[in-house]
């Protein structure tokens, strides 16, 4: 049995990423009675028994660097390596604020970018009004954080720059659908599965949701917080809902943005989004074709056709990147679903298409680059280590039958992608650990009012996910964005935008479902 393959659901578009200079924050001037977040009495009520000492830690804050203007307070914060072994050893969390720019806080908002394995602190140190927008970061203290195995916190490592470019991009020499291919590329997911347990001191049994939900309560506490506020985008959206069916008296104001259904198993889950990203491809096509600069020509049906006989054309005969690396049908496919994350790429993924089309790979590997955040050689973050640490110990393996229906499904839904989206091996198959994770519906029951944003042409965490996640939660209430594009709030959509400030600023609740056109 194999594990379906799936992608990232947000690492493209909300890891800021490449080579931002950093800029001195201007501090804003406080009176001695306001107390920001760094320096809030921390909250040990209702701690796990056996791990209060973790909660009421002293924290060593220190003044960094942000782009923009605004305060920022940085941090390691200590949390158990095993949330069910008080004395298993520590791991250190990384975490920065930026203090509310009125001065006065109403709390700790924190926020996820999602992936599993994008960076928090990445995305409040270097956007942190793209992050949660100018108003919620007037008045509350912003919050990001690495979890558990991501980033500056204690961190999954597995290859070095040179290797992670063989594994993601060598092009095994047997022919596509053979078992020889098959067995190139099992070879190559044990060996990156061997470094990674190698270089990571043990930590990838504990690299799971649960325990990042379980050091999200912990940071709430620590920062001072009685109730979590909080905005995960994405990925996050998981982190957020086991975080309230962990802790639903805990929960105060939660937002999840681009909602995962935490019940389907992953197979279906790559499927779905095989699906979600033809989708969007076909809606960029049919814009591209009514443009002046767009690669394909005739109807909607010719360009698709056009797109399936390039891909089968590098996959015959691989581009060769000015860098030296090939770019075969495998990368043109990522490539393809980077920029298919916003609408906003759309420019892009033309001309880069129009090169391929030319036989020159470079502004192709550009976007797959965005995808691995990868910049001049060299990766930015350990984000495709940590997702794959996370997605193996979350997922269990799916039945054979469920699989051979997802491929179905993925041949039918997503033809432009199928023969590309996934291999009969499986990185998941070969992790030194077994998942303990488990597809259940998520309820948290007894936790406040929790709002569910879900845009209706999203390719990577489809509309439907959104809508089955509220429909779980049991205080769910869902917020619909009618348009293009991964996650719905601070795009532009005024109606998402003033529904979600005023649950943050005035605690208030929509009456009920809400549909927001486009603008």
């Amino acid at each position: 049995m194999t594990r379906g393959v799936w992608h990232r659901a947000a690492a493209a578009v909300l890891a800021v990423g490449v080579a931002v200079a950093l800029v001195a924050g201007c501090t804003p001037k406080r009176s001695s009675d306001d107390r920001p977040a760094p320096h809030r009495t921390p909250v040990t009520q209702g701690a796990p028994a056996g791990f209060e000492t973790y909660y009421g830690q002293k924290v060593d804050w220190e003044s960094c660097r942000g782009v923009g203007d605004g305060d920022y307070q940085c941090a390691q914060i200590t949390a158990p390596k095993d949330w069910s072994d008080a004395g298993g050893g520590d791991i250190e969390l990384s975490v920065i604020v930026h203090l509310a720019s009125s001065g006065t806080a109403k709390g700790s908002l924190f926020v996820n970018p999602g992936g599993p394995g994008a960076s928090g602190v990445d995305l409040v140190q270097q956007a942190a009004s793209f992050a949660v927008g100018d108003e919620l970061l007037d008045s509350y203290d912003v919050v990001g954080f690495d979890p558990r195995g991501v980033g500056r916190s204690t961190a999954v490592r597995c290859l070095d720059a040179a290797a992670m470019d063989r594994y993601l991009f060598a092009i095994p020499s047997a022919p596509r659908g053979t078992p020889e291919r098959t067995a190139e590329q099992q070879s190559s997911a044990e060996s990156f599965a061997r470094a990674c347990d190698s270089n990571s001191d043990g930590l990838l049994p504990y690299v799971t949701t649960e325990n990042a939900a379980r050091d999200l309560d912990l940071l709430r506490g620590v920062l001072g917080d009685e109730k979590l506020s909080y905005l995960g985008y994405s990925y996050g959206s998981f982190l957020g809902a086991t975080y309230a069916d962990l802790f639903p008296k805990n929960v105060g104001r939660v937002v999840l943005d681009g909602g995962l259904d935490p019940s389907i198993p992953s197979a279906i889950v790559g499927a779905r989004q095989a699906a979600g990203f033809q989708s969007a491809f076909d809606a960029y096509l049919a814009s591209c074709l009514t443009g002046s600069d767009c690669p394909f020509s005739g109807t909607e049906a010719n360009a698709r056709q056009q797109m399936g006989d390039a891909l089968a054309a590098v996959d015959a005969s691989p581009l060769t990147a000015s860098d030296g690396r090939k770019l075969g049908a495998d990368s043109l496919v990522t490539g393809i679903v980077s920029a298919l994350y916003s609408e906003g790429n759309w420019s892009s993924l033309s001309s880069a298409i129009t090169g391929v089309l030319e036989g020159d790979a470079d502004e192709m590997f550009e976007l797959v680059d965005r995808y691995y955040n990868r910049y001049d050689g060299q990766y930015l973050d350990n984000s495709t280590e940590a997702f794959s640490a996370y997605n193996c110990m979350d997922y269990p393996a799916d039945p054979a039958d469920v699989v051979a229906d997802a491929n179905a499904d993925v041949a039918a839904k997503a033809p432009t992608f199928a023969p590309y989206w996934s291999s009969d091996a499986s990185l998941c198959d070969a992790w030194p650990y077994p998942p303990t994770g488990s597809r259940n519906e998520i309820h948290a029951e007894g936790a406040a009012p929790i709002l569910v944003i879900g845009t209706t042409n999203d390719p990577a965490t489809p509309y439907e996910w959104s809508a089955a996640l509220a429909k779980q939660l049991s205080s769910g209430i869902l917020l619909t964005r009618v348009g293009e594009g991964h996650t719905g709030f601070n795009k532009g959509n005024a109606c998402i935008d003033d529904a979600v400030v005023a649950y943050f600023e005035d605690d208030r609740v929509p009456d009920g479902d809400l549909r927001c056109e486009a603008p």
